[in-house]
């Protein structure tokens, strides 16, 4: 490996080795000399590569000792100057503004300059947060506690991530399945299950009391009941319905089951656009019934008018059934 015209021995191995004593910045400036180096020392193409501009590029190039890889970390000595002018903001208004925090722990600069501004106190909001900053320095401030953040992917005894470049292309290769909230009259909520093929935009529905393991599982046996193809894997979200005797009942079929990440509803996209639909056309329309069992039966035929009836754009303006008749027609 050549560096500023000296050879390193060992090569990638000697310099990786060095570089990692350097820091992240550092690094990245050794990856510029390294271009740089290996371009024909043009100055300009390395600028353009790392989008740098030549007054950061040069003044490294400068500093840089080839024999001295640390020369390219950041000045360890302060650029503080050797006399700060002391603030000014009176010890009464900083206790003040201390004791405002400790009422309200939540409140940021913006609206802690409001309510001294209530009191007659006027301040910029760049001077109270300067007084925060110096408060929790001198741990004056007690800062709330923070909620924990989620731990990352927990192992499941079936479910796992989809696999990358995993392929979607004729109608059952991922069907996509979540749970929508209905209120049918108020104070009588309902769990909508929801499944929907990716590729023909098939759906499959049904009401429940509840959103549990067991009326998941329930909800499975129908979706692979009233499918007009087979399935060959399911995607769902991070809920506690399709865990357990959901999970295991995809297991138990040879059924693979794909969790999408906390927070991607853009992941879920498909069976989110139905669910859009479903309360549009169908909560929103109908009459639904308070009986439950009226309530599937009004379900049902909107799901038959929705898979062969209604034109779909994304298809064409066929229906999801009819896209399936041509796609298998096609295939014979």
């Amino acid at each position: 490996m050549n560096i500023s015209g000296q050879v390193v021995p060992g090569g990638n191995t000697v310099l990786r080795q060095v570089a990692a004593q350097l820091s992240r910045e550092a690094r990245r400036r050794l990856h510029w000399m390294d271009f740089y180096e290996h371009h024909g020392r043009n100055a300009r193409l390395t600028c353009r590569h790392f989008g740098i501009s030549p007054d950061v590029f040069y003044r490294w190039r400068k500093r840089f000792d080839p024999r001295r890889l640390a020369s390219l970390n950041d000045d360890p000595r302060t650029r503080r100057p050797h006399r700060v002018r002391p603030p000014q903001t009176p010890p009464g208004v900083v206790e003040r503004i201390r004791a405002l925090r400790e009422e309200y722990p939540r409140w940021g600069k913006a609206k802690l300059v409001v309510l001294l501004r209530r009191e007659g106190i006027v301040l910029s909001a760049s001077t109270v947060g300067r007084v925060l900053r110096r408060l929790k320095a001198r741990g004056l401030i007690r800062e709330p506690r923070r909620a924990h953040r989620r731990r990352g992917w927990q192992p499941r005894p079936h479910a796992h991530r989809l696999p990358p470049g995993y392929q979607v292309r004729q109608p059952g290769d991922l069907v996509q399945v979540d749970t929508l909230d209905v209120e049918v009259l108020p104070g009588v909520r309902r769990k909508q299950f929801t499944a929907r093929d990716m590729v023909s935009r098939y759906d499959v529905v049904e009401a429940y009391g509840r959103a549990t393991a067991q009326t998941a599982t329930a909800f499975l046996a129908l979706l692979l009941q009233r499918m007009p193809f087979p399935i060959r894997a399911l995607q769902i979200d991070g809920g506690s319905e399709f865990k357990g005797a959901f999970e295991a009942a995809c297991a138990a079929r040879g059924l693979p089951l794909f969790v999408v990440p906390p927070y991607s509803p853009k992941l879920q996209s498909h069976v989110e656009r139905a669910q859009r639909t479903h309360r549009e056309e169908f909560y929103q329309v109908w009459e639904v019934d308070p009986q439950l069992a009226t309530h599937r039966a009004q379900l049902q035929a909107w799901a038959h008018i929705y898979n062969t009836v209604r034109p779909h754009q994304h298809l064409n303006y066929l229906t999801p059934l009819e896209y399936c008749e041509r796609h298998n027609h096609g295939k014979g």
